[in-house]
């Protein structure tokens, strides 16, 4: 087959449960490629904006899954997600989970499609819609479930953002997506307090940005390193900055600065109190790595 035969072999087409903001740029991403699309929405006035752009538009969610054999939802919650199909009939379907979730409504859900005659693949959206439909953004999608699927559709799947298929546990795309987004709060949380303490200093905001976002990036560099740590059991070869020096003196410092400040030392103490109670178990050798083992396992009192 030439390339250009190739470009114009058919799309295929697919089914959208909600149009939100989200689901919205999803549909134009498809439409852009060529697929075509019927659009569901619980509102349906949301959804004839798509119309315009050559998409069909589906009176139920019922219809809109009759209408093609993969059907995609992007809803507010595994609830809605739920509720939305509870009259459609998904015998023979590929049905593909974009609404945000835990593991285990992942896994619940996966069991559920396929008790109603569905292949199943759970996602995790690693992007803000004005990302989707954008070569370059960065953007791209967590899958997990079933593998035929996900081969059966990566060309189309990966139309909006690029795909990684992370395993067959349906489970584990919302896994991957909840901790990378639980990594980037403790990281908000981080940035919030530093510039808390310089706030109200005649420090200029826009010059302390950049000295803050680049030692968070030469910090960054320990990720591989623990999860190396993680993988062997060792946590202490190769410690520059031990569990012991950290708590005993570089903490005090931290929360005597915060006091002088006037600012909180809430965002801090949480997990200032993991290491002392690392450090009083006889880990002042460590890094931080060990704090992995306190969250994993977390004292029964």
């Amino acid at each position: 087959m030439t390339d250009n035969a190739s470009s114009l072999a058919p799309r295929t087409p697919l089914t959208l449960l909600g149009t939100g903001a989200m689901g919205t740029a999803l549909a134009r991403a498809w439409l852009a490629a060529g697929h075509p699309v019927t659009v569901w929405n619980r509102t349906a006035a949301r959804a004839e904006a798509l119309a315009a752009e050559g998409a069909t538009v589906a009176a139920t969610a019922a219809a809109a899954v009759a209408a093609n054999r993969l059907v995609i939802a992007c809803l507010l919650d595994d609830a809605s997600l739920e509720k939305a199909l509870e009259d459609a009939d998904l015998s023979g379907r590929d049905l593909v989970n974009l609404t945000t979730g835990t593991p285990a409504e992942g896994r619940a859900r996966a069991a559920w499609a396929e008790a109603r005659g569905a292949r199943f693949v759970d996602a995790g959206i690693m992007a803000v819609p004005p990302m989707i439909g954008q070569p370059g953004s960065g953007a791209y999608v967590f899958y997990s479930g079933s593998s035929e699927l996900f081969d059966e559709h990566r060309d189309t799947l990966a139309v909006p953002a690029d795909t990684r298929f992370v395993g067959t546990d349906p489970g584990f795309a919302a896994l991957h997506d909840v901790a990378l987004l639980s990594g980037m709060y403790g990281m908000f949380a981080g940035i919030s307090h530093a510039f808390a303490l310089v706030r109200e200093e005649d420090i200029p905001l826009k010059e302390f940005a950049p000295l803050l976002e680049g030692w968070l990036h030469a910090m960054a560099a320990s990720v591989p390193e623990t999860a190396e740590r993680l993988t062997t059991g060792d946590y202490t070869t190769g410690v520059v900055s031990n569990l012991a020096m950290q708590v005993q003196a570089g903490q005090q410092t931290l929360l005597r600065t915060a006091d002088e400040q006037g600012v909180s030392r809430e965002l801090l103490e949480p997990v200032m109190r993991l290491m002392q109670r690392r450090l009083d178990d006889g880990h002042g050798d460590e890094d931080t790595t060990g704090l992995v083992d306190l969250l994993v396992r977390p004292a029964t009192a």
